[in-house]
């Protein structure tokens, strides 16, 4: 389809589509189209990865106990990091 068009068509097109979005917006929406494109691509390569793992790997990781998670404080406040199954005990008063 696109072999058919002549280069007179080709600017027609490109002047409609400038004067719709303006020449300001135009880079801002190829740029976010590349990162779309390249998020695509990144997800479909972690989607194959993950299919190709094997099962053996699935199965230790299932055997293997969990370590708990942990609330991270903020840097240098050790005292509020805490396991996430374990209840706060503060009282308020």
């Amino acid at each position: 389809m696109l072999g058919n068009l002549k280069p007179l068509e080709i600017v027609l097109i490109l002047l409609v589509i400038i004067l719709l979005f303006g020449a300001k917006k135009l880079p801002d929406m190829a740029r976010s189209l590349g990162k779309s494109a390249r998020i695509l691509k990144s997800e479909a390569k972690a989607m194959k990865k993950d299919d190709e793992a094997p099962v053996a790997d699935t199965q230790t990781a299932e055997s293997a106990p969990a370590a708990p998670k942990t609330i991270q404080a903020a840097p240098g406040d050790v005292t509020s990091a805490r396991p996430v199954s374990e209840p706060n005990h503060t009282t308020q008063g």
